[in-house]
C-alpha cells in the first residue's frame, strides 16, 4: 500500500484534551492528510507538500464516523438469528454513509438468546468488524422500557452479568442499566470493572441517585432524554446530572424525532461530551414497512420507526452522516462539532485509541463531506471504498 496524499478546502482535526480544551476542533482551511500502510502518516494547513493523489475542493475532510449505539440496517438486525451474517451487511450498509466504525447494539431478549448472540459476535469484535457489542437491555425500567419486551426485563444478577460479559471475552464494551433497580449500583460497579462503560438509560431515576451512579463509575448516557424520567423543575432527574458532568458523555440521536433541534443544541453546549448515535433498527437505508425490533413488531414509515402495539418510537432509521447533516442544519450546532459528536467522542467514550481522529498513527478511516454534508468518499484503512 503507498502513501496517499489528500487535499481538501477544509480538515478537521481532534480538540486538544491535553490543554483542556476539549470542547474545540481545529480546523485547517485548507489542509492536507498523508497516509501509509492503512494509518495517518501526517496532516498540515495549507496546500500540501506535493500534488495530492486526490484533491477535494469545496469538501470537508472528517475522521470516519464512530456509532456507538446501533442496532441494524439493510433489513439485518444483530439480533437476527444468524448475527455474525448479519452484522456483515450491516456494517457494509452503514460504511458507505460514513460510519467505519460500529458498535453492535442488542436489544432486550432472553438470557440464553443473549449469551448465544454475544458469543457469536465477539470473533467479529475480534477481527475488527465490530468495535465491540453494546447490552441495550435486559437490566431496564419497565417504566421506562421504550421498545423492550417487558416480561424479559430483568433485575441486574451478578451471576447474570457475569454470565454475558464471560460469554463476550473482553468485547462487550458497553452496558445499559437502569441504577434504581435492585442491584443497580453494585452493577454499575460490576460492569465497570470487566473494563466495560456503563451508561445510564431507560430509566426512571432521581437526580441523586443518578449522581450515585456517576460517582459509582458511569459514565456515559444512553439515548439521554428518551426513555428515562424527564426533566422537572423540582425533580431534575437524570438527564440534568448526566449533562451538568464533564466525564459523561451523552448520546443523542439527532433525526428530528426523538428530540427537538434545540435541545440537541442544548445537550452540545453542556458541560457534557456529546455522542451522535444512530439507535438504527433494521429499516435504516432499507424499505418502509413491518420490521421486528427484538421479539416487538415495528411499522416503519415517513421516517419513523414506531411498535405496532402503541407507536411507542422505536430505535431509528438514521445514518450518522444524516445524524451530522441535522445537527448542523436543523440545530445550528459548528460543522466541527457535529462532526467530533460523531467521532472523536464516542472513540473516547468506548476507549478506543485507533480511530475518531485525523492524528498520525490513527488507523486511515476518513469521510469526505461535500459542501451540503453528502458523503463523496469513504477511506477504510487507506482504502478508498467502491460506492
Amino acid at each position: 500500500m503507498s502513501p496517499t496524499l489528500i487535499s481538501a478546502s477544509r480538515v478537521i482535526l481532534p480538540s486538544d484534551t491535553k490543554t483542556g480544551d476539549a470542547k474545540t476542533s481545529a480546523v485547517l482551511e485548507p489542509g492536507w492528510v498523508e497516509t501509509d500502510g492503512g494509518r495517518i502518516t501526517a496532516a498540515g494547513p495549507g496546500l500540501p507538500p506535493r500534488e495530492p493523489d486526490a484533491d477535494f475542493p469545496d469538501a470537508t475532510l472528517a475522521p470516519g464516523f464512530v456509532d456507538a449505539h446501533i442496532h441494524g440496517g439493510g433489513g439485518s438486525s444483530f439480533n437476527d438469528a444468524d448475527p455474525a451474517a448479519a452484522a456483515v451487511r450491516i456494517a457494509g450498509v452503514h460504511r458507505s454513509h460514513g460510519t467505519t466504525t460500529l458498535m453492535a447494539s442488542l436489544v432486550t431478549a432472553p438470557l440464553t438468546q443473549l449469551e448465544k448472540a454475544v458469543a457469536v459476535l465477539a470473533p467479529l469484535v475480534e477481527e475488527g468488524v465490530l468495535a465491540g457489542i453494546h447490552l441495550e437491555g435486559p437490566w431496564l425500567s419497565p417504566d421506562h422500557r421504550g421498545a423492550h419486551a417487558e416480561d424479559l426485563l430483568l433485575a441486574p444478577e451478578p451471576a447474570a452479568i457475569d454470565r454475558l460479559m464471560l460469554a463476550g471475552r473482553g468485547t462487550v464494551r458497553m452496558v445499559t442499566i437502569a441504577p434504581e433497580l435492585e442491584g443497580g449500583l453494585a452493577a454499575v460497579r460490576q460492569i465497570t470493572g470487566y473494563g466495560a462503560v456503563a451508561a445510564i438509560g431507560h430509566t426512571g431515576a432521581g437526580y441523586d441517585l443518578a449522581r450515585q451512579a456517576i460517582a459509582a463509575g458511569a459514565t456515559a448516557g444512553t439515548h439521554v432524554f428518551n426513555a428515562m424520567r424527564p426533566l422537572h423543575h423540582r425533580e431534575p432527574g437524570p438527564a440534568l446530572a448526566l449533562l451538568e458532568d464533564p466525564t459523561v458523555f451523552a448520546e443523542v440521536i439527532a433525526d428530528g424525532v426523538h428530540l427537538h433541534p434545540s435541545l440537541v443544541r442544548f445537550i452540545a453546549a453542556s458541560p457534557a461530551r456529546a455522542v451522535l448515535v444512530t439507535d438504527a433498527m433494521a429499516a435504516a437505508c432499507a424499505q418502509d414497512g413491518r420490521y421486528r425490533l427484538g421479539g416487538l413488531d415495528v411499522q416503519v414509515s415517513d421516517g419513523e420507526a414506531r411498535l405496532v402495539s402503541d407507536g411507542t418510537i422505536a430505535g431509528s432509521i438514521l445514518t450518522l452522516d444524516a445524524a451530522v447533516r441535522h445537527a448542523v442544519h436543523d440545530a445550528g450546532i459548528p460543522l466541527a462539532d457535529a462532526v467530533r459528536a460523531a467521532s472523536q467522542n464516542p472513540a473516547d467514550m468506548l476507549g478506543l485509541s485507533d480511530v475518531g481522529r485525523i492524528e498520525a498513527g490513527r488507523k486511515a478511516d476518513l469521510v469526505v463531506l461535500t459542501a451540503d454534508l453528502e458523503v463523496a468518499a469513504v477511506m477504510k484503512a487507506g482504502e478508498w471504498l467502491a460506492g
